[in-house]
This record gives structure tokens, sequence and C-alpha cells, in this order.
């Protein structure tokens, strides 16, 4: 896996600790771009922090329970994606625009006790993701690009063909689950899939149960 100028192959590539971005109903894919607009204090000096070592960190959800620690934070899920910051823009009112490029996915094996504001995890991270998925060649292609399709026409939206023509399995099944504007918990489902074939069969269900949706809906309001 690339990202930036940076390849990452090995275990000794990786982190055992990161600083970790709890943001519900983000997700970050392996290969993936994920824009962020960066304004609380304590994650600009995480960010800050990054750029000054690895430029790493690990996106990652609140639980989905509504639970917190004792100091009142979310409790996260136990697994994210780890992201490398490939650009950063300072804006005139004291944010960062920065962009991240997914690296790999990790499990978080316990949350740190720190004193930094921002929470820093001990992950183990799954290299798997670092190579080649083999099931990208088993994904269904024609039909995740129908369902696609059809959920653009249904919602008067449009995209650049030609460009996804030419994406190959593995960035479009996760260039097209990163856009699909689905809840956490389903976000979640797409980042846990083990596999290429696997996500790419997850969005195409969770599109044709949100057709399915909006077509009951449309004919109890005739």
């Amino acid at each position: 896996m690339q990202a930036g100028n940076v390849n990452y192959r090995r275990q000794a590539d990786l982190p055992e600790a990161i600083s970790v971005f709890p943001l519900s109903g983000a997700l970050l894919l392996p290969g993936g771009r994920l824009p962020l607009n960066i304004f609380e204090p304590r994650y600009l000096q995480m960010i800050d922090e990054a750029m000054s070592g690895a430029r790493l960190l690990g996106m990652i959800q609140p639980g989905f329970d509504g639970a917190t620690r004792e100091d009142g934070e979310p409790e996260i899920v136990n697994v994210g994606c780890l992201g490398r910051i490939t650009s950063l823009t300072e804006t005139g009112d004291g944010r960062y625009m920065i962009a991240l490029q997914g690296v790999c996915r990790f499990r978080v094996v316990e949350e740190l006790t720190v004193r930094t504001p921002f929470r820093q995890c001990r992950i183990a991270s799954l290299l798997a993701d670092l190579d080649e998925d083999p099931s990208g060649a088993q994904v269904n292609r024609p039909a995740l690009l129908r369902t696609f399709r059809s959920y653009l026409e249904a919602n008067d939206l449009d995209a650049d063909w030609q460009s996804v023509s030419r994406a190959d399995n593995g960035v479009l099944v996760n260039a097209l689950s990163m856009m699909a504007p689905y809840g956490p918990a389903e976000k979640q489902a797409l980042l846990e899939a083990p596999d290429l074939r696997t996500r790419a069969e997850t969005l195409i269900a969770l599109t044709e149960m949100a057709l399915a949706r909006d077509e009951d809906f449309g004919s109890s309001l005739q």
C-alpha cells in the first residue's frame, strides 16, 4: 500500500500506538482519500503532532450504544483505519483542511492512558490490507455499477462515468463505499467487511434496501 510518497509493506512500517480521531459516520478505507475540516483545539494539536512525525493517525467511530468513559468521552468501536496526512492547508480562521490517505485497517488492542488532550490507542494493524486483495477479481462489477446507477437516478445525481469505467475493482468498491450516504453502523459494516468481494456485496445490499425503502415511501405518498 502506498500513501503519498511512503510505502507501507511490513509491520515494521507501521506504528504500534497511534492518535485516534473518533468521528461518527466518517469512513476511511485503504487507498481511499478522506477530506477533513479540523477546528477543535485538541485535534489541531493532534494534527500538529502527527505532522511532526510519521503523519499517521487513526480514524475510528464512537460506539453505537452511547456508552461513555468515566471522563464523559464516548467509547469507541474496535476497528478503524489508519490514514496518512497527504495534504494540509491552514485557513485564515484557525482551522486545518487536511486529506487522509487510507493505509490499512487496525484493531484496537487497548486505549492508552495519556496526558495529551486527544486519545491514543495501541493497535494491531490488519496487514492483509497492505497486499493486493485477490477477491477483487470476484467482485460482481456489473451488479455494483447497475445498483450505483439506479441509486444516482433515484436521487437525481450524476457521476463521472468515464472515471468510474476506468477504475479497477478495488478503487471502485472502496470509493463507492466511502461516498455512500449511509449511517454509522452501515459504514462500520463496510469497513469491517473481510475482503473486497464481501464489501461490494454489502454495499449492493445496503443500496438495494435504501432504494426499496424510498420506493415504498414514494408509494405511500400516492
